[in-house]
Formats: structure tokens, sequence, C-alpha cells
């Protein structure tokens, strides 16, 4: 079992900058591909962002490359999401994911991809 928590979220304005953190539990962290999706009100829920588990790899969806970023800290058990250039449009309520599952050193961008998310964490970004 893996628990995970995230926390960060908040009222940004466009152009402004928000990190993300997703807490994990029960299980080390460092293993495994994790990713960050979103939700926004009346759409499905979307990929934003993903490392693998070796962290050697990332991959961030077009609507946010250049803006955010993914990263991990191991000894935190931890991973985050900077989020930079904010606009109305990345405001959503924001998941991590973690695939517990055997892996592939590459990014999964599918929801069922990946076994435990947490609660999830609203952002918004006011115009």
């Amino acid at each position: 079992q893996v628990q995970l928590v995230e926390s960060g979220g908040g009222l940004v304005q466009t152009g402004g900058s928000l990190r993300l953190s997703c807490a994990a539990s029960g299980r080390t962290f460092s293993n495994y591909p994790v990713g960050w999706f979103r939700q926004a009100p009346g759409k499905e829920r979307e990929f934003v962002v993903g490392i693998s588990w070796s962290g050697r790899q990332t991959y961030a969806a077009d609507s946010v490359k250049g803006r955010f970023t993914i990263s991990r800290d191991n000894a935190k058990n931890t991973v985050y999401l900077q989020m930079d250039s904010v606009k109305p449009e990345d405001t959503a309520v924001y998941y991590c994911a973690v695939r517990t599952t055997w892996s592939n050193d590459y990014v999964y961008t599918r929801s069922p991809e990946y076994n435990y998310w947490g609660q999830g964490t609203q952002v918004t970004v006011s115009s």
C-alpha cells in the first residue's frame, strides 16, 4: 500500500509560480514512475508531467512544456511539480500518481497505468 498526499495548491496570479508536493508513505517512492495529472471542471483528467522510475526520463504535455517541471527528492520520499508562468487554463485539481507494478524506464502518460493516487490539490489561476 502507498499513500500519497499532495500539497501546495492555492490561488496564484497569471504569470506566477507555484510548487506542488506529493509525499509518499507506506513504501519508498524512489523506484517507481510518478505522474502528475489534472482535472478541470467538466473535463476529463489529463496527463501533465511524469518521471521515470530512475529519474533519467521526464516528459511534459505540450500544454505545459517549458513551464512545468517534475523532480524527485528520494531522501524525502517526495515528488515535486514546479509550475511557472501559469495561465488561467492551468486551473484544475492536480493529482499525483505512482505506478508500483513492473515498469520500463520511461514516462507513463495514461491514467490506467498508475495504481495509486493522491486525493488532489486545487490550483486556481486568476487572470
